[in-house]
């Protein structure tokens, strides 16, 4: 299972955050910098209103969503390049995930310590992304360096890779991501191999207070944040209350809404940051759709119909024959199978079609 990472610096809402996507009080949210050393790590489950439709078509009650797993990793601060604070381990444990979620504090609060002593969220991203990229300069020259006997003999494995590094030294050197840098597609695949922490797809979470949720837009913390991503790094910003999701943790979905509606939202923006990080994972979602159950499969976009089958289990993949699937709008639209069947919208797909987003499948296979 893929991981997305929660970072940023340290009392910003990290832990509160990560309390509040896995919906427990495994990670310590307390007013003092590192009170989370090591990671906690939880499963978290991909709100999607499209299953609770497709179980009153199916007519059942039995929804299983889909999953992506969250790491809640230890504030960063200044120098942790050079190892100041947790340094090494902080980075160490980015490096470990597939994606990170960068929280940002949006939030005036003097009882809530800020490690800078004043809130300015631009300041703590540059903070943030400095530390990533002085790590991933020094990893980029180290291997450099490392492979240039190789290139200088002709290797061709380590010419293409000293290609991509004498592009990336210098944009690092800038202060610039990785993720930022243009290469070709070939120059990206071997960029992937060098495991670099700003190359990482990353979103941001502004996160604001309980009384400013509702009036998020006009916030001008949100309006730097989204405006610096958007430019900088090319990065989607979402907006959160880490505080106000934690609290809903022990009420009841109804009691949830109705607390939220009491605000004037229609939720926190967790829903929101959870589906947001499962595309940026490059994962995609069909269903499975029947009296017993409907389930949400987890597939990378681009999978052919064979490896999405294969998420249901090998022999499905080893022995696949053919998918029968109609598109999530259309069965809405029809209301059934046997309707979408009549209209030519439940089509039979082979091996080399590439499942879409949505689509609802059964599989035929043999083994």
């Amino acid at each position: 299972m893929l991981r997305a990472g929660i970072v940023g610096l340290p009392n910003v809402g990290k832990s509160t955050l990560f309390n509040a996507v896995t919906r427990t009080r495994k990670a310590e949210a307390a007013n003092y910098p590192f009170c989370t050393i090591d990671p906690n790590i939880g499963i978290v489950t991909v709100p999607d209103e499209r299953a609770t439709v497709l179980s009153g078509i199916a007519r059942t009650s039995v929804i299983i969503p889909a999953a992506v797993e969250f790491v809640d990793i230890a504030g960063l601060v200044k120098g942790a390049s050079q190892g100041e604070g947790l340094g090494n381990k902080f980075l160490t444990h980015i490096r470990e995930v597939d994606a990170i979620v960068q929280v940002v504090r949006c939030f005036e609060d003097s009882d809530i310590h800020h490690v800078a002593g004043d809130i300015d969220p631009i300041r703590d991203i540059e903070t943030v992304l400095t530390e990533l990229v002085l790590a991933d300069l020094e990893s980029a020259q180290r291997r450099r360096d490392k492979g240039a006997k190789e290139a200088k003999r002709g290797d061709k494995v380590a010419l293409g890779e000293a290609e991509v590094l004498n592009l990336l030294v210098p944009h690092l050197n800038a202060g610039k991501p990785a993720i930022t840098l243009k290469l070709t597609s070939e120059q990206k695949a071997i960029a992937r191999g060098f495991f670099l922490l700003t190359d990482k797809p990353t979103i941001f979470a502004a996160n604001v207070k309980e009384s400013d949720l509702a009036t998020a837009d006009s916030n001008p913390h949100v309006q730097k944040v989204r405006d610096y991503t958007r430019t900088h790094i090319a990065c989607q910003t979402v907006v959160i209350s880490a505080q106000i999701e934690s609290d809903l943790v022990d009420l009841s979905p109804a009691e949830a809404h109705e607390f939220l509606q009491a605000l004037g939202v229609q939720e926190s923006g967790i829903g929101a940051l959870i589906r947001s990080t499962y595309r940026l994972l490059g994962l995609r979602t069909y269903f499975t759709a029947g009296e017993k159950e409907v389930r949400a499969w987890t597939i990378s976009a681009g999978d052919t119909a064979p490896k999405a089958a294969g998420a249901i289990h090998s022999d499905f993949e080893r022995g696949f024959i053919k998918a029968e699937t109609v598109a999530y709008d259309d069965l809405v639209e029809c209301g059934s199978v046997a309707a979408a069947r009549e209209k030519g919208l439940y089509r039979i797909e082979g091996k080399e079609y590439v499942v879409q987003d949505g689509d609802v499948l059964l599989f035929k296979f043999n083994v």
